[in-house]
């Protein structure tokens, strides 16, 4: 099986970079600009020579829009949203950094309000 690749300046195989390394910061994010995984908005700014498109929450709805970087785990945002509300990948259960959640404008078009 071939494994689905984690742009970036990654600093390990589970998706962290060297903007955010904590051992919860296990996701990556597609851009639908270049249909690649990131590992964070700033990777993708920094690395691709193109203008940044978002997906659109509501009319992306059944696209995988995030991958597991432990798993590769591919998930559409509802799946994730639903999970990461107990902060955990549903496939092999690591956790998720809660802070996600406060990037989401960054990375969508018509995301859920971030809840404290």
């Amino acid at each position: 099986m071939i494994e689905t690749a984690i742009y970036g300046k990654t600093v390990d195989d589970q998706s962290r970079c060297v903007y955010w390394h904590l051992p919860k910061d296990v996701i990556a994010i597609r851009f639908k600009c270049c249909d690649k995984y990131y590992a964070c908005f700033e990777c993708h700014q920094e690395l691709s020579s193109h203008p940044l498109e978002k997906y659109d929450l509501l009319d992306d709805a059944n696209k995988h829009l995030i991958i597991c970087g432990v798993c590769r785990h591919e998930m559409t945002f509802a799946e994730y949203h639903d999970y990461n509300s107990n902060l955990i990948c549903p496939n092999c259960r690591s956790p998720f950094n809660p802070g996600c959640k406060l990037h989401y404008h960054l990375y969508f078009q018509n995301p859920p309000p971030a809840m404290c």
